[in-house]
């Protein structure tokens, strides 16, 4: 018996015994198992749906984000640095520049196939050959040397032309994505800056509110001793003291939370303490006067996501058109040279090759079909999704348009509501004092107040979000100028 017919039915029974053993040893369901996970990976997830998971090794730790150094804890900051620091420390502006590279080397991955393929190899061979006709063998042949190969398409209708031009657009995309992720980190500091200001100013007038509550308690109790109130005044004014530190310990956790959400925005621990500038005075509310069918031109031009959203629907179809001409014909020149060595009485020989081929895709089992038909539904899938951008674009500027013109004209109502209400209120409490009027009257005089001051605040705070959502929908580099407003 030939030692290879040996070897090769040693390794037939081998086989035969490992896939015995399993039959006779397991039941018919661990038999099934072992078939169909032959590596057991289903014992890397949970028994069954019901159950939770538990990781069989320790589980990876999250780094704590590095940043690109501190802010001054000492004094308070302003908008523009709080902004600028976020710039360069939130995640989500280096997560889309590292796209945008990624992007830049995809465009040099294209244009790589516009050069020459060149490869360099060293081959060593021992070979035996055989004679077809007498079956003799031939004494052992040692053979060895390097060589050195190319290829280059010459011509293949355009379609590497394609490819690059939608290389080229994604990487457009990219960048103006970036652009608009910068704009997005923008927009998320200032609506937290707002939020705790506004938050911030919320609390003293609570705080002004539970001042003037206790006020009128004390105003009672002395009445009470006097004979000129009840006992039912003070509980009265009692509840109302109490439900006015409740109202106060909330707006203090809301200032709190803002404060981390402000943290989060620039790209801090939420748990760092930031100082921000107060406003120290009301802002000059200004008047839009220019008309939205502007703005919604201006943002058609200056809107990255918007032209990132066409540069992607270009780039799909750049990628279409590479994919239909990819069933066309190319034309292609190889070459290789070789030093062919052996060993040990022959004398070493040189062979060249170049070559011109002409590549004709006959059948491809209608791959080539369905790879058209899908690259040309995508296409037109971020076709429409460019489309529907524009739209929701048009949606956010109108909005954002008339919701400025309202809280505008908003805020002159509030300053008169709060004008009169402070009025009324020291004209009730003064009239208590004297022994006129009621407990009800003071508190619900000192409630209207409270309820100006905080509609007044809430108005400054959304005419400041307001007009930063207009900036942010219309692209903030087509921001509001001196020609769009008026004071």
């Amino acid at each position: 018996m030939p030692q290879s017919f040996g070897r090769a039915l040693a390794q037939v029974l081998a086989a035969a015994i490992v896939l015995a053993f399993p039959l006779a040893a397991f039941p018919q369901a661990s038999w099934n198992y072992w078939r169909f996970d032959p590596f057991e990976t289903e014992r890397s997830v949970a028994r069954d749906p019901s159950t939770r998971w538990e990781p069989t090794s320790p589980l990876p730790v999250v780094p704590v984000p590095e940043t690109a150094g501190q802010l001054p804890a000492t004094r308070p900051l302003s908008l523009a640095e709080l902004t600028e620091y976020a710039l360069r420390n939130n995640p989500r502006t280096r997560q889309a520049w590292l796209a945008a590279v990624a992007a830049a080397a995809g465009v040099g991955l294209a244009k790589a196939d516009d050069l020459p393929v060149v490869t360099a190899s060293y081959a060593f061979t021992r070979a035996r050959p055989v004679s077809a006709t007498s079956g003799v063998p031939s004494p052992w042949l040692n053979r060895y040397g390097p060589s050195i190969s190319f290829s280059y398409v010459l011509f293949d209708f355009g379609a590497g032309d394609d490819v690059v031009e939608s290389a080229e657009y994604r990487l457009l995309a990219a960048n103006l994505a970036q652009n608009r992720t910068l704009q997005d980190v923008m927009f998320l500091v200032e609506q937290a800056y707002y939020q705790l200001i506004g938050i911030e100013a919320l609390v003293r007038v609570n705080e002004q509110l539970l001042k003037n509550i206790e006020t009128a308690l004390d105003a009672a109790r002395r009445r009470r001793e006097s004979g000129l109130a009840t006992v039912a005044d003070v509980y009265r004014a009692e509840t109302q003291v109490a439900q006015s530190r409740l109202t106060l310990t909330r707006s203090r956790g809301e200032f709190d939370k803002a404060r981390g959400q402000l943290a989060t925005a620039v790209g801090l621990p939420i748990h760092s303490s930031i100082q921000v500038q107060k406003l120290s005075a009301p802002p000059e509310v200004q008047q839009v006067v220019t008309a939205v069918t502007d703005y919604l031109e201006r943002a058609k031009a200056t809107r990255p996501d918007l032209i990132a959203a066409e540069a992607q629907a270009r780039a799909a179809r750049a990628s279409a058109n590479a994919t239909a001409k990819a069933g066309l014909p190319s034309i292609e020149v190889t070459g290789n040279t070789a030093l062919n060595e052996y060993h040990p009485d022959r004398a070493s020989t040189r062979a060249n090759t170049l070559s011109i081929n002409l590549r004709i895709p006959i059948f491809s089992g209608f791959r080539d079909t369905y790879a058209v038909r899908q690259a040309e539904a995508q296409a037109a899938q971020a076709e429409a999704a460019r489309n529907a951008l524009f739209r929701q674009t048009q949606l956010e500027v109108w909005q954002a348009y008339y919701d400025l013109r309202t809280v505008t004209t908003g805020i002159a109502t509030t300053e008169a509501q709060v004008k009169s209400a402070e009025q009324t209120a020291q004209a009730t409490l003064a009239r208590y004092q004297a022994g006129f009027g009621s407990i009800l009257d003071l508190i619900t005089a000192q409630q209207d107040e409270a309820t100006a001051r905080t509609q007044r605040v809430q108005s400054y705070l959304d005419w400041f979000t307001t007009l930063a959502r207009l900036n942010y929908s219309i692209g903030m580099s087509g921001t509001l100028t001196t020609a769009d407003i008026k004071k």
